[in-house]
């Protein structure tokens, strides 16, 4: 894979190899691989991917020997690139414990009076059973997409063409008593809005997201619910 501009800093090199993919894995798989064996690029939910010369989308399968590049954001600032994705709605996971703080500085901005910032995190008792940890496991390659459309329903059915800035950003893998596991940001011009996107977003992702939590206890373990 070649990297480019701040991919390529934060990488320390123009070129990583990756391996061990299955056969026909996707272009948003080897994003997702890429992500989890250098964490220090962040996420690469919204980098492009070409292969070749031209652009390619998540679930463009790869032949054997394909060179892909990842283009990080181009045309001007990360700004104004930010502040125009925030607007669409922006989705991440997270492989490190999540900083609700950070998350909620991101979607700030001074046309937005207020600002909203749920936090889920794992509680120790669950349904009288003592939670040792949960572990989450997602359909990598899916949750973009559908993360799209969560966020477009959102736009229409809970803003009703009221602009905002949308951030949600989920964990995947161990996460301990106390942690969080899902951050959703939100700012808006006036607060009705951002209590419902933020209501509309959590109860949204719940229903149709493919992530799988798995509560973890002393004797044992469970699914939760099939899907978090």
């Amino acid at each position: 894979m070649r990297l480019f501009a701040g991919l390529r800093e934060r990488a320390g090199t123009d070129r990583v190899v990756v391996t061990a993919l299955r056969e026909g894995a996707t272009v948003g798989e080897l994003k997702a691989a890429l992500a989890a064996r250098h964490p220090e690029l962040g996420s690469l939910v919204h980098v492009a991917g070409v292969v070749g010369t031209a652009y390619a989308h998540d679930q463009r399968a790869l032949a054997p020997g394909e060179e892909v590049a990842l283009l990080p954001p181009v045309s001007g600032g990360s700004g104004a690139d930010e502040d125009r994705a925030l607007e669409l709605g922006v989705f991440e996971l997270a492989r490190t414990a999540l900083d609700p703080a950070v998350l909620e500085a991101r979607v700030r901005h001074p046309s937005c009076g207020a600002v909203l910032c749920f936090t889920g995190t794992t509680r120790a008792v669950n349904q009288g059973r003592d939670v040792a940890r949960l572990e989450y496991e997602a359909f990598e390659a899916m949750t973009g997409p559908e993360m799209e459309r969560i966020f477009a329903r959102c736009r229409a059915e809970a803003l009703g063409g009221e602009r905002a800035r949308l951030l949600v950003v989920h964990r995947v893998g161990v996460v301990e008593v106390g942690e969080p596991s899902v951050v959703i940001a939100v700012a808006s011009a006036h607060r009705a809005a951002a209590f419902a996107a933020s209501r509309f977003l959590i109860d949204a992702l719940k229903q149709t997201l493919p992530i799988w939590k798995k509560e973890v206890y002393a004797d044992g373990h469970t699914w939760i619910g099939e899907r978090s």
